[in-house]
């Protein structure tokens, strides 16, 4: 799997663009900036947008290639980032560490999903911010991107049932029009999470 994403950033241009995700950087806008963390960030268009917006940023990834082009990215920008090579299974931090979590198009195997989405979640403050944004299985019907594999694909009730601890601000099923360099481009389905890490525990969340 690390060589197929090493090979795939080793293109000189940005394969999901340079520009941030739509739905986070709404998001962003909405919160004072912290500490935040990317997990498995790619080239780094998200993670230097939110530099750009004063969040003290870490973000990691198993790529080489990816780190190579994000740090590039964020000297074009003139911002810093903290760009770790790692992995979503191994990848630790101190317990309430990031005041924002931002998860995009992050798809994972059923047998890793939940734990390392659970796992995540510890490195979180309360009242911390989760973003997430991921395609559905309805996504294997179109040609805007994502894994052509169903086991990769999410629903609802996975996100659900992943994050049940957090307070659910917006939690949507829709469909969107993605332009994010050469391979996310037109129409695609996506689950969408806005949440927050609250002392209560007793959500009812859908």
């Amino acid at each position: 799997m690390k060589e197929h994403w090493n090979e795939r950033y080793s293109a000189s241009e940005y394969i999901y663009g340079t520009g941030p995700n739509t739905w986070l950087a709404g998001k962003l806008a909405q919160l004072q900036p912290g500490k935040i963390i990317f997990p498995a960030e790619g080239e780094g268009r998200n993670a230097v947008h939110a530099a750009t917006l004063g969040w003290d940023v870490t973000a990691f990834d198993q790529s080489e290639e990816g780190q190579k082009k994000a740090l590039q990215l964020a000297e074009i920008r003139k911002v810093k980032i903290s760009y770790l090579i790692d992995d979503l299974t191994s990848f630790s931090a101190p317990e309430g560490e990031f005041d924002a979590i931002v998860l995009i198009f992050v798809h994972m195997t059923e047998e890793i999903r939940q734990h390392v989405h659970q796992r995540l979640l510890r490195f979180l403050k309360p009242d911390g911010h989760l973003i997430l944004e991921a395609f559905t299985k309805d996504q294997l019907k179109n040609t805007s991107g994502g894994p052509k594999t169903e086991t990769l694909l999410y629903e609802k009730k996975f996100i659900s049932d992943d994050f049940s601890e957090l307070e659910f601000i917006e939690f949507s099923e829709t469909t969107t029009l993605l332009d994010e360099g050469p391979l996310h481009q037109g129409k695609a389905h996506v689950i969408r999470l806005f949440a927050k890490k609250t002392l209560n525990t007793n959500h009812t969340n859908p």
